[in-house]
């Protein structure tokens, strides 16, 4: 009985890791914010668009940090599992922070209309959104198994301007609302620049000691 009861723990680890390593699972998964945001959008508020820019802007921002996040975490914590899964899948993470960042951007369209978008094009809070939006386009884009074959090292190099892209999110994010955006940005941003800081650190020593 015993040697069954194993065998069974076992099947079912295994089967409960297939999940969790399973793309269409991440997927659906990373879909779930999406959900009750879409419902708003269908729902014939008026208010609807204006009232979703906040939480599609914050998921967008929230799935690239996780992104960024998963190669410092794998050097500080190298015996975690957790690390290692978000380096496998960070890609599907960035893409999924293009997604709500096309969606905040629609949004913030339809609810202020091209007249008002051109209008409020020279503040800071929104040109820095922009032009982070404008980042992320050719990082999504390029985001497959085919472009880092055809690019080889540029892929690389161009996955780097991810970081300018942070910090425009970080800036647009802060300067909302007369800068009362700083606080909610920070607790975001704040965990990131640590680690960031901190990779840079562990990189630069090691390359010393060798």
């Amino acid at each position: 009985m015993k040697v069954g009861r194993s065998i069974n723990r076992n099947t079912d680890a295994g089967d409960m890791r297939a999940i969790l390593n399973s793309p269409y699972f991440l997927w659906a998964l990373l879909c779930v914010p999406a959900v009750p945001m879409t419902a708003g959008a269908l729902s014939g508020n008026p208010n609807a668009f204006h009232q979703l820019l906040h939480p599609t802007g914050e998921f967008a921002a929230r799935f690239m940090i996780i992104a960024m996040m998963a190669t410092p975490l794998m050097m500080a914590l190298p015996g975690w599992r957790g690390p290692r899964w978000m380096v496998r899948n960070r890609r599907y993470f960035g893409v999924a922070a293009f997604a709500y960042a096309l969606a905040h951007t629609v949004f913030y369209l339809i609810d202020v209309g091209i007249a008002g978008a051109l209008d409020q094009a020279t503040k800071l809070s929104i040109w820095t959104g922009w032009l982070a939006f404008l980042v992320f386009v050719p990082l999504a884009i390029t985001s497959n198994n085919k472009a880092v074959r055809v690019m080889g090292p540029a892929w690389k190099r161009l996955q780097r301007w991810v970081y300018g892209a942070a910090i425009l999110t970080l800036i647009h994010w802060a300067a909302l609302h007369d800068w009362g955006g700083v606080g909610p940005a920070m607790v975001h941003f704040g965990p990131l620049a640590a680690l960031s800081i901190w990779r840079a650190w562990a990189t630069r020593t090691r390359r010393t000691a060798a």
